[in-house]
């Protein structure tokens, strides 16, 4: 995946790769660290309909039960089963193969940069 520096951020901690019209969204290292290990991912249906701020999936971990929320307006074009099937490479990997959904998107709302974020999250 790309480089954590050149990726945009919400205040949710979610990450954002963008790709032409196509947005990869995964979950901050913080928030992974934060939510501990992580043994079950609820992502949506590729085709489902998502809202920017809305919530689309669960991440549980043996601590507790985060959400994931989109973070933009479109259309759920690929869920990653891999995360679905070995939930653990949020932890070890979450910038890489522990992405979590693809979105089609037609605009992009505010995003924080990779300074921002960190200043958001004291790092």
């Amino acid at each position: 995946m790309a480089d954590k520096t050149t990726l945009q951020y919400t205040a949710e901690h979610e990450w954002i790769l963008v790709d032409g019209s196509t947005a990869t969204v995964g979950i901050t290292a913080y928030a992974a660290e934060k939510l501990g290990d992580v043994v079950f991912v609820d992502l949506p249906a590729v085709g489902s309909t998502v809202a920017e701020g809305k919530v689309v999936g669960e991440i549980e971990s043996t601590k507790s039960v985060g959400e994931l929320f989109a973070p933009v307006n479109g259309t759920v074009v690929e869920a990653n089963s891999a995360v679905v099937d070995t939930p653990e490479l949020v932890n070890s990997d979450p910038f890489g193969d522990g992405w979590l959904i693809r979105v089609e998107f037609e605009s992009l709302p505010e995003l924080l940069s990779f300074d921002e974020y960190s200043k958001l999250v004291g790092e």
